[in-house]
């Protein structure tokens, strides 16, 4: 859901399914909410962007049938295709947003979920996905902004929650060495305005504690542990400590703010 070069959290890892499932699990309520209200419909013709599992094309492609279309690209497609098999109205791509040409046709809706954040072309992404919109078209760009609230465990009253706000801490600075923007979220609004949308809005979804977000935790900091421990920014057993806090139940873990901005391009 990144350039392929610096994204720090590789899909091609066995911990990246369970990642995609969390997600999906927190954050597609809030995301359909949006696209209905934007009017999906039947004939639609979609580009999911940076797309990473299957849960959002398959929302789409059952909203606007086989008279629609909905094109998911991401730079890892093995989780979309792997699953099941894919059949049409959806194809499936290898892109990536940042660095290659966008596809060479118009789309009433182009949608991304926590890509931007992650991509150092992100300026590049933005202006292929307007300039990909047909007139009318709609742009939903949801993405989260970590610098807003830093913190895993904001109330953090005792030792292990204060261990697990060290450990995202590490996280994110990980995350902003590979060119993650951390305050990307609030610019959203402004963005779409500078690229020529109108009509634009945005709001926030923050979550705070359940089981989905502990799982995502955990399979989160094993696909990291490695590299926090070489940076220095956690040890073995600190992070041991912590995934065994979290699986216990004892932590009340909460999301990044996810900002969701959609604006549309003017008809001519």
């Amino acid at each position: 859901m990144a350039d392929d070069r610096g994204y720090l959290l590789d899909n091609r890892q066995a911990q990246a399914g369970t990642r995609f499932d969390a997600l999906a699990e927190i954050f597609d309520r809030w995301t359909f909410r949006h696209l209905e209200d934007l009017g999906v419909a039947r004939g639609w013709r979609c580009w999911e962007v940076g797309a990473g599992g299957p849960s959002v094309p398959a929302w789409l492609a059952a909203r606007v049938g086989p008279a629609g279309r909905v094109l998911a690209t991401d730079i890892d497609v093995s989780w979309l295709s792997g699953r099941a098999p894919v059949r049409p109205p959806v194809e499936v791509r290898r892109h990536d947003v940042g660095a290659d040409e966008p596809p060479a046709e118009a789309f009433d809706l182009v949608h991304a979920r926590l890509v931007l954040v992650h991509v150092t072309g992100r300026d590049r992404a933005l202006r292929s996905m307007v300039e990909c919109l047909r007139p009318g078209g709609w742009l939903l760009l949801e993405d989260a902004d970590p610098a807003l609230q830093p913190l895993l465990c904001p109330d953090g009253y005792g030792p292990e929650q204060r261990l697990a706000n060290r450990v995202r801490h590490g996280f994110r600075t990980l995350l902003a060495e590979r060119g993650a923007d951390l305050a990307y979220g609030r610019t959203l609004p402004r963005l779409l305005r500078d690229n020529g949308l109108t009509g634009v809005r945005a709001e926030a979804f923050f979550p705070v504690s359940s089981p989905t977000g502990d799982a995502l935790e955990i399979a989160t900091v094993e696909q990291v542990r490695g590299r926090l421990v070489a940076a220095g920014l956690a040890t073995d057993a600190e992070i041991e400590a912590h995934l065994a806090n979290v699986a216990a139940g004892r932590l009340d873990l909460a999301t990044a703010p996810l900002v969701s901005a959609w604006g549309r391009r003017p008809v001519m």
